[in-house]
């Protein structure tokens, strides 16, 4: 992946306010199972933050591998105070 690529995508992202040209944008950009993927991930993330359930009985709500969960769990102990609290208040 190239810096330059991913700029430019990011670019389409946070100039596109409209929720139905997002939509179509992110269409374009990402396969259904690309789309699912990201979905399965931000259910991770929103359960970790949340800390009601254990990693094993997300993994079964979810119905994805425990390794998917420390994966996300992993992530969240690199991101930025300022992103943690963003992903907080917004998932």
């Amino acid at each position: 992946m190239t810096e330059k690529g991913w700029k430019n995508f990011l670019k389409f992202v946070q100039a596109t306010n409209d929720p139905k040209m997002l939509s179509e944008l992110l269409d374009l950009f990402l396969t259904p199972e690309e789309k699912a993927s990201i979905e399965t991930r931000c259910l991770i993330v929103k359960a970790l933050l949340e800390q009601k359930l254990t990693q094993r009985e997300m993994s079964k709500h979810l119905t994805v591998s425990i390794a998917k969960i420390t994966r996300g769990s992993n992530e969240l102990k690199r991101i930025s105070p300022k992103l943690l609290a963003f992903l907080r208040e917004n998932l």
